[in-house]
């Protein structure tokens, strides 16, 4: 048999991309050796841990969305998934749409979730989790139920101090509740004794200051949880796997460390425990609980090697594990057992699959943004900055197009990358014009502190997913209204996002002494002089404050309302404030500029006017949208579709968004 040319091609390229293949798995070979807990074989090495994404009902029982948001991340490729923390009593809910399996008729639901997860080729956990004194007392209608009469730092309601009866209640509870998890056919189940829930606040002096037996000392304050585990263990029998998840640092004074927690789990593995999840944070840290960009990547991984080396059970580490590569060096250095992705799995369900089949530059990586903790505080269900489709799952499927139009997008920033990707995905020709030599938008801008460069990995699976569907990219050409109609086009997407804002007119402001916070990220600065004044106090004021007072200078933030970083989610905030308390930056509220002249800021604060002497300002008062094509465009009889900043500015998230949605759209 012989072969033409095009066949010859084609063979070599299936050969490489095999070859290719082969030497990814081999580097990723650990990462996906089959692993056994207690007899229950696992496939790989990964892990999805429980996250809370509150799609079930206002009564708890599981939705269509449930159901879609588990089968999409079991037909991904993770060895395991373990359903969210599924509350034992009703006085141990912390959201009237958390799941729920303390009652029989939740059954039927959670049944059906297990069986999804299966269907995928992933075993399914539980987790079983009752929140104590962490929940509200408008969430379930009577005081909260705690170990000692201590408040949640955090919600801070009055609580009701636990009886040993009513221990001994909730203990019966947990075990009731490992056997509708068995029912409902889950594989392994895991009790939740960390992040300052009910387990946690026993286990920790920070939360238990009782002086029963059930307070004082490690043996005393460990009881409850290992009266839990031994109540399961006895109704589930000596081979059903059971595992523990607990908080290896509180960061918190009197609060759990590591030490401790080896003598817990000394302790809970002769219980019964088969396996356990080192975790981190408390309800006053909750930082550590989902680790935000400023923290490096696998930052709890030392944690879970201390206890490794102590116990006889595997063990399962969690902490900003956001790629292959770095799982497999956590697995090859012995430091863990499985490791958990958490968000990763948020962010592209289909990452074990891609790294498997060696195809690393298709995986959209999780940011640590924690737009997805935010959301739920917010929206009150799960939602990706990166990933769209997540809480959506069945609603944006992608189907191929009807019928094949030309696309015309007008910038490369998030939101065009995406409507472009996504466009030609479905069949569509598309063309995008970018006025600079890069694509990226203002991410390239964003990115440019230290703590904010995975930014760049959206920028990079952009890269990627234009590639693969052949998305033509004009770089360094801005588009002029003659250059789209020789397009012919059938629809224009217009995504050429926002402008900065100035708060005074661009005459009285000498470039010499004056920038746009955009001026310096991209370098377009003169030289920045030590003493800098940063108009603007919100999420971009406080980054471009940070990165220069990182960069030796003496930086002073003003904002005319009455706090800064009102933008950022909890957690970022937490720690964006303490760096610029730590690196010294001086803040002034309430303070509105008024003018700038010759060297003098001057500024109206409290009723009173001031002037500051400062050699360079920033401004990061915000930006505006630019959408100047969009009349000529309609005036010219085009569709045209305007997407991102170009709108209204808002966040990546936002933008990405809608260009997912006009890229299915179309």
């Amino acid at each position: 048999m012989t072969f033409g040319k095009k066949e010859c091609t084609s063979i070599l390229i299936l050969n490489i991309l095999s070859l290719n293949q082969l030497w990814v798995y081999a580097m990723l070979s650990r990462l996906f050796s089959p692993f056994s807990i207690r007899g229950l074989k696992l496939k790989n090495r990964i892990v999805m841990p429980p996250m809370g994404v509150f799609l079930v009902d206002e009564e708890g029982f599981v939705t269509d969305d449930t159901l879609a948001y588990y089968r999409r991340r079991a037909r991904g490729g993770a060895g395991m998934i373990m359903v969210e923390a599924s509350a034992v009593a009703p006085e141990g809910i912390v959201s009237h749409h958390q799941m729920r399996i303390y009652d029989d008729a939740y059954i039927p639901g959670l049944r059906r979730i297990a069986e999804v997860i299966k269907e995928g080729g992933a075993r399914a956990a539980i987790q079983i989790h009752h929140a104590g004194r962490q929940t509200s007392s408008r969430v379930i209608g009577r005081p909260p139920l705690a170990p000692s009469p201590l408040k949640c730092p955090t919600i801070r309601g009055e609580v009701e101090v636990l009886t040993t009866e009513a221990i001994a209640r909730i203990v019966k509870q947990f075990g009731d509740a490992a056997e509708r998890a068995v029912e409902a056919g889950f594989e392994m189940v895991e009790i939740h004794g960390a992040h300052g829930y009910l387990i946690n606040q026993f286990l920790s002096r920070f939360s238990n200051i009782r002086e029963d037996e059930y307070g004082g000392p490690t043996e005393n304050r460990a009881r409850f949880a290992l009266e839990v585990v031994q109540e399961i263990r006895r109704r589930l029998g000596p081979h059903f796997p059971i595992s523990f998840k607990i908080s290896a640092q509180e960061f918190v004074p009197e609060g759990l460390t590591v030490e401790e927690c080896i003598r817990i789990l000394q302790l809970l593995e002769e219980t019964g425990i088969d396996v356990v999840q080192v975790s981190a944070g408390t309800d006053a840290t909750p930082e550590w609980i989902s680790q935000p960009m400023f923290m490096k990547r696998g930052c709890l991984v030392e944690s879970a090697s201390q206890i490794k080396r102590a116990l006889h059970i595997p063990v399962i580490c969690v902490g900003r594990i956001n790629g292959p590569m770095l799982a497999e060096q956590i697995l090859r250095e012995g430091k863990a057992d499985l490791v958990c992705m958490g968000r990763a799995l948020l962010a592209d369900p289909d990452l074990p699959n891609k790294a498997k089949e060696g195809r690393l530059h298709e995986i959209r990586r999780c940011v640590a943004c924690n737009t997805c903790i935010n959301s739920i505080f917010k929206k009150g269900r799960v939602e990706c900055l990166v990933n769209p489709e997540v809480s959506r799952e069945s609603a944006m499927q992608l189907q191929p197009a009807k019928r094949t139009k030309r696309v015309v997008v007008i910038g490369g920033g998030p939101a065009g990358c995406e409507a472009a990707w996504v466009a030609a995905s479905r069949g569509h020709r598309v063309k995008v014009y970018e006025s600079h030599f890069e694509l990226g938008g203002q991410i390239l801008l964003g990115a440019v502190p230290s703590h904010k460069k995975d930014l760049l990995n959206i920028v990079r699976f952009h890269h990627h997913q234009l590639q693969k569907y052949h998305v033509e990219c004009l770089l360094g050409r801005k588009a002029t209204l003659e250059d789209i109609l020789k397009e012919n086009p059938d629809i224009v997407i217009l995504a050429t996002g926002a402008r900065p804002h100035l708060p005074l007119p661009e005459k009285v402001l000498p470039a010499s002494k004056a920038v746009t916070f955009s001026a310096v990220l991209n370098g377009d600065s003169p030289s920045v002089p030590q003493e800098v004044a940063v108009v603007g106090g919100g999420a971009i004021g406080c980054e471009v404050a940070l990165y220069l007072a990182e960069n030796g200078h003496t930086v002073t933030i003003f904002e005319m309302t009455d706090s800064i970083g009102t933008q950022f989610e909890a957690m970022t905030k937490k720690i964006v404030l303490q760096k610029i308390r730590d690196l010294g930056i001086r803040v002034l509220t309430n303070a509105r500029i008024t003018g700038f002249r010759g060297n003098d800021l001057q500024f109206e604060q409290n009723g009173s006017f001031h002037a500051r002497t400062f050699p360079f300002v920033v401004f990061a008062t915000g930006t505006i949208p630019d959408d100047r094509l969009y009349g000529p465009l309609k005036a010219r009889g085009l569709e045209v579709a305007r997407i991102g900043d170009c709108v209204k500015p808002r966040s990546i998230k936002e933008a990405i968004y809608e260009g997912a949605m006009i890229g299915r759209s179309i």
